[in-house]
């Protein structure tokens, strides 16, 4: 059975399928994305999750069979437009097949094009599947640690970087 992976920016439609995709997190998934527990996806969370104006906060989210699996985003410092915070979620089912890299990938490129040049991140010291993915896809980031987590920095290229060709997949494993 073939499976098929499209992705695409987010939209306010998404709420529904953001709230589908929560029961389907493990707790340590959760926790690695939102640096702490949460039982629950709050709808004001799910609102401002899914309300980008796709400048200064972008989304880009993974879909297989209509449902949401991963998202990617960032949002730019009110300080500085050219630098923004990103961050990345993966279902647990969907976590080591490229669809992390896929959806990093169209965002930093966004953000390229809409002039970020900074890229900022947080994520925990042992969190080596994000770390290696960082350091993969932006060579030369700093890990600087702060507490429990790391702070990263790195420069964004202004050149788009090359993006892995969306297709049919017989199977998840062959996206890495």
């Amino acid at each position: 059975m073939d499976i098929a992976l499209a992705t695409r920016p987010v939209q306010p439609t998404d709420r529904t399928l953001f709230r589908r995709l929560w029961p389907r997190l493990s707790p340590d998934t959760v926790y690695r994305r939102f640096h702490a527990p949460l039982p629950g996806l709050p709808p004001e969370t799910v609102e401002r999750l899914v309300t980008v104006d796709h400048d200064l906060r972008e989304a880009v989210v993974g879909l297989v069979g209509g449902e949401v699996v991963g998202v990617a985003r960032y949002d730019r410092s009110p300080d500085d437009v050219t630098t923004a915070e990103f961050a990345i979620l993966v279902e647990d089912a969907w976590q080591g097949v490229g669809l992390g890299r896929q959806l990093l990938i169209e965002l930093f490129d966004l953000a390229a094009s809409r002039g970020v040049r900074t890229l900022t991140a947080t994520v925990q010291r042992d969190n080596d599947r994000v770390i290696a993915l960082i350091r993969r896809l932006l060579p030369g980031s700093t890990f600087t640690p702060e507490d429990d987590v790391f702070g990263v920095v790195s420069h964004l290229p202004r050149a788009p970087a090359l993006r892995p060709a969306r297709a049919t997949h017989r199977n998840r494993k062959d996206m890495s």
